[in-house]
């Protein structure tokens, strides 16, 4: 296999140009001197890098020690924060002012800050050991793990889903939480209690397999395979980038540093990282099964990171079709890569068909499983799809435009768009023989075109950014976590209304608004 086909694959960020050797007559005063401004500017880089890695990692720490000593975010309140949910750092910064403003000018400036230092650690960062940079990812890691749930609550909607059907005998995709006893333990901590499960079967079955644990035990158990999922991502985007022959350091710090990810999503404890883990899965699967020869004898060397596998591109490729669509029976957003990633193999047809297998038998499995466990239905996506955030770009094209808000005309406009977008992405996956930036793309329509967008959604993108040749996808997503930090942190609220703006006292803000009421508590 040539290297120049495997590079259209997919990249990443640019490698690092080392430094020229200078000529003879270059050997001096002005050498010494060029090399002693090149040594300067690695430790200006270096110590930048450091400085970036630490504000990350501090305020991730201020965070979650200030969220584990007092009543911070929901379920917990002022009558219930027991010690299982606080975890081992509850108590730790008992001197931390009391009150909610405070807490709110915490959490509001670490989030900053940390973004800034994101920003900033993907242009130095590369230049640090690598041992440093995974430190900081892994204790980052750690530390949400150890931490009370951060601003949402549905890790615990995950747990009592679950314990309607293994304890009570009641299918979540046909009986609201509301019929369940409310004795339950779970019953008060969960939230969506008028709403049928939107959550995809296999992750539902996930959820059954908890239950025997208790309400405690299962709430740090899922979070210890959330975690677990997300390390794993960062691990295979590091595989991905060095089969595709780029410098991997840039591309693990763009999707395991990021702060709206690590704070709403990792700390709220939310399934998107099972699906990404699988559609990366389903990715380097791919990647693999090329540089292994499955479009014919490869020439040269192996990448980095390929002697040594023992599946051929067959199994690999039938693998990584199984692997994409189990990420959509996780997560719904999951299926629009499907046939964008179809699309990337049409130039060989034996790899379409094996994965095509792949998807095909996986999908058969999963369905026979979950007929078994739910009969013939599936998760509520409908009633989700009519909820409305505040600030989703949906919403605000439709103040824009002075509707108010998203109006279903809108929605269904934006549900062709979509599609439109998945089209034209399948069009240039089979023309660039690339289904890695593509597929980037269609997330980032993904989420300008949806109704309900949380901040953690942005991690559908980041994997595929950072795999990406493409600069403007990665900067698209880097403003969208800049768009998310500035939207839903917790002085976002008090800043907009001091400046007059107030998307939810519109007449179709207020009618979003009730919805959302009508299907809590």
């Amino acid at each position: 296999m040539r290297v120049s086909r495997m590079s259209s694959d997919a990249s990443t960020f640019p490698l690092r140009t080392p430094p020229l050797l200078g000529d003879a007559s270059g050997v001096g005063r002005q050498q010494t001197s060029e090399d002693e401004q090149a040594r300067a500017a690695t430790r200006r880089a270096v110590a930048l890098g450091t400085l970036a890695l630490l504000s990350i990692v501090l305020g991730c720490a201020l965070i979650v020690v200030v969220a584990a000593d007092r009543p911070t975010f929901p379920p917990t309140h002022a009558h219930f924060f027991p010690a299982w949910l606080a975890g081992p750092l509850g108590g730790v910064w008992p001197g931390f002012p009391r009150g909610t403003d405070p807490v709110r000018y915490l959490f509001t400036f670490s989030l900053l800050v940390m973004y800034l230092g994101y920003l900033l650690g993907l242009r130095f960062v590369p230049r640090l050991p690598l041992r440093l940079v995974i430190a900081a990812i892994v204790g980052v890691h750690v530390l949400l793990l150890l931490a009370p749930p951060l601003a949402l609550t549905d890790i615990f909607n995950y747990v009592n889903y679950g314990r309607m059907e293994v304890v009570h005998h009641l299918n979540p995709y046909t009986s609201t939480p509301i019929v369940e006893p409310h004795n339950d333990p779970s019953f008060d901590l969960s939230n969506w209690h008028h709403l049928l499960s939107p959550y995809g079967p296999t992750f539902t079955l996930i959820t059954f397999a908890v239950v025997p644990l208790g309400v405690a035990a299962s709430f740090w158990a899922l979070k210890l395979i959330l975690m677990a999922a997300s390390l794993g991502t960062i691990l295979l985007v590091w595989k991905c980038a060095r089969l595709l022959g780029r410098e991997p350091i840039q591309a693990i710090v763009f999707v395991g540093l990021n702060p709206v990810v690590l704070i709403w999503g990792l700390g709220g404890d939310h399934n998107d990282f099972i699906m990404m883990f699988l559609v990366v899965l389903g990715f380097y699967l791919l990647l693999l099964a090329r540089a292994r020869g499955a479009d014919g004898p490869a020439e040269g060397p192996a990448p980095a990171g390929v002697s040594g596998w023992r599946f051929g591109p067959l199994w690999l490729d039938l693998a990584a079709g199984a692997a994409f669509v189990t990420a959509a029976t996780v997560k719904a957003s999951g299926v629009v890569l499907l046939p964008i990633v179809l699309a990337g193999l049409i130039y060989s047809p034996r790899r379409l068909l094996r994965t095509t297998g792949g998807m095909v038998a996986a999908g058969a499995l999963l369905a026979v499983m979950s007929v078994i466990a739910f009969g013939l239905h599936l998760p509520d996506l409908s009633t989700q799809s009519r909820l409305v955030t505040t600030l989703s770009p949906s919403n605000l094209l439709g103040l824009a435009v002075g509707s108010g808000g998203a109006t279903a005309g809108l929605l269904h406009l934006l549900s062709g768009v979509l599609a439109l977008s998945v089209l034209a992405a399948c069009i240039v996956a089979w023309r660039k023989r690339d289904s890695i930036t593509p597929a980037g793309w269609a997330s980032i329509a993904l989420l300008m075109t949806l109704s309900w967008v949380l901040p953690w959604y942005v991690l559908w993108v980041l994997p595929m950014a950072a795999l990406s040749r493409s600069r403007a996808l990665r900067s698209v997503s880097l403003v969208f976590g800049v768009f998310f930090v500035l939207a839903w942190a917790p002085l976002a609220s008090s800043t907009l209304g001091s400046l007059g703006f107030h998307p939810e006292r519109t007449s179709l803000g207020r009618l979003h608004q009730r919805y959302v009421k009508e299907l809590l508590n």
